[in-house]
Order: C-alpha cells, then structure tokens, then sequence
C-alpha cells in the first residue's frame, strides 16, 4: 500500500487543475496516491479527470459528491482515504518536484504514533515561503502554539496521519457551506504536537483582491457554521482568556446573524460571552453593512 494520499477538493476548477495535476506527475517519488473530491462541479473538471485515469501515469481516484463545501469535501475524503499520510493540496496550487520523496522520507525517518504528523512550509509561486518560516529550535509543536506562542504568521502544509483525521468530523448546516477546517487540527493539538519541516511542500497563488469583503461574505451567508467553529474554539484548554474572548466576540455576532436567540443557553462561556454582547454587536453591524446588496432600480 502507498504511504500517502494527495487529496484535491475541486469546484468548476477544470480551468487550473492540470496545473497540480503536471507537477505529481513530475513527482520524484510515486508512493502516493492523488484523490479527486469533486464538490458538484458543472464544469468540464469530470471528462477530464477520466482522461488523466486512462494516462495512467499516477494512481488517481476521483469521487464526485453534490455541492457541500470544502469542509463537506474535506470530510468525504477522510472517509476515503486508507493510506497512512495524508495532504490537502487545493485545485489551484501545485507541489515542487520533491514533496512527496520530502514527506515520506522525512515521515519514514522520525514518524510515530505519538504525533500527528507533519507541518510543512507553503510558498507563493516565485518560491517565496507564505508568512515565515519555522522555527529552528523546534522540531515539535502544535499548530495553535505556532501561531499563538511562537509567532509563526501565513499559511502552512498540513500532512496528517489518516487514523486521527477520521476524527472530528466537520458538521453540515443545511444551506450553508463552511465550517473553520482548523477546528479538526486544534482539536488534534489537545492530544499531539507536529513535527516542524522547514521545506516548501506546496506552491500557492494568492489573489488578495476581494480577499476581505469576501470572508465577510462567508460570515453572513454561513452563520451556523461560524458559531459551531468559535462555540469549538472557546473550549480550547490551551487557549488564553484573551484569544477566547475574540472568538466570543465573533460567536454573538454569527448568533444574531443566524437569528439565534439562545445562543446565551448555547455558549460554552457566559463570563465571556456577556461582556463580549457590546462588541459582537459591533461587528455583526458591521458585517450587515459590509454585505448589503444595493438595488438599483
């Protein structure tokens, strides 16, 4: 059996997929095997996965689904997948020649059972590294301890061990299509550290316009979703006050959002969230008129 499994969450992407397909078919090392979720696309991205299945030059299963989401797809491909490794490698980014080798070397060398797997570094399309780099006198840490006690900034590659991605699956709010995919990570941080690789396993391309008055966008449109991730978030026990009062904040604004009126039952923290009403009404204002479409007639 193949040591790793590559899985690709897709959506009308059939336009830039080839790229990420071109480069593990260039990949040095062929112990993986590349999962297509298709998340309902319209698009051509089906026919021409069937074709790359008859080239037959990389191991590639593909499962189309109705549109759920990027958690929905990221929980059908937990489902799915029986290797040992797992990585996400979105539909618009790429992997550098050596990634796999680099995983399952470095996998094979120092792995075990006590971690979760392995947190590697994400670069732009210039090989510039997203954010900065890991530290170097660390070769364990948590995902939430990199962000929040040992100031690591950007987007990193996440590669896990199958058996405990299984767990916590993302919950599925009707209408609605996204749910933090760090809620599963920290949950795993309460039981596992991660080993630090300081090596670029996926290549991204970031398009910043829009990027802020789109998550506000995702805030309105899925505000179960949102309350579901910051109601997890406030349960940390690794979590400061201060970081779990931002995510009160953020709790009462999705609930007025979602027209919750007992999100105060509902709150893991009353001492949080009841200072935290002032603000989050602040903010669920603010996202109300950030989004308002305007009619002209």
């Amino acid at each position: 059996m193949k040591k790793l499994t590559v899985f690709t969450p897709t959506y009308n992407r059939a336009y830039c997929l080839h790229t990420c397909y071109e480069s593990l078919k260039s990949q040095s090392c062929n112990d993986f095997i590349w999962l297509i979720i298709d998340d309902g696309s319209t698009d051509e991205t089906g026919e021409m996965v069937r074709r790359w299945i008859v080239e037959n030059i990389i191991e590639i299963h593909y499962y189309r689904q109705n549109n759920q989401g990027m958690h929905g797809a990221h929980n059908t491909a937990y489902e799915l997948i029986n290797t040992e490794l797992n990585v996400c490698i979105d539909s618009d980014d790429y992997m550098p020649d050596d990634a796999v080798e680099k995983i399952v070397t470095f996998w094979s060398k120092y792995g075990s059972d006590k971690v979760s797997g392995i947190i590697g570094l994400d670069s732009d399309t210039e090989n510039r590294v997203i954010g900065t780099r890991l530290p170097d006198d660390r070769k364990r840490s948590t995902l939430f301890d990199l962000y929040n006690k040992h100031n690591v900034t950007g987007d990193k590659k996440l590669v896990y061990r199958t058996a405990l991605t299984k767990k916590y699956p993302y919950p599925i709010f009707s209408n609605e299509k996204y749910v933090g995919l760090a809620y599963k990570y920290y949950m795993l941080d309460r039981d596992y550290e991660m080993l630090l690789m300081n090596e670029v396993l996926c290549c991204v391309e970031y398009l910043q316009d829009g990027s802020s008055l789109n998550m506000l966008h995702q805030y309105k449109r899925n505000p179960n979703g949102f309350s579901f991730y910051r109601k997890e978030l406030m349960k940390l026990p690794f979590a400061s006050s201060l970081f779990k009062f931002r995510q009160a904040i953020h709790y009462v604004s999705s609930s007025l959002l979602s027209r919750n009126s007992s999100f105060l039952q509902e709150t893991p923290s009353k001492v949080l969230t009841i200072p935290a009403l002032p603000l989050g009404l602040i903010l669920y204002v603010y996202i109300a008129m950030k989004t308002r479409t305007v009619h002209v007639s």
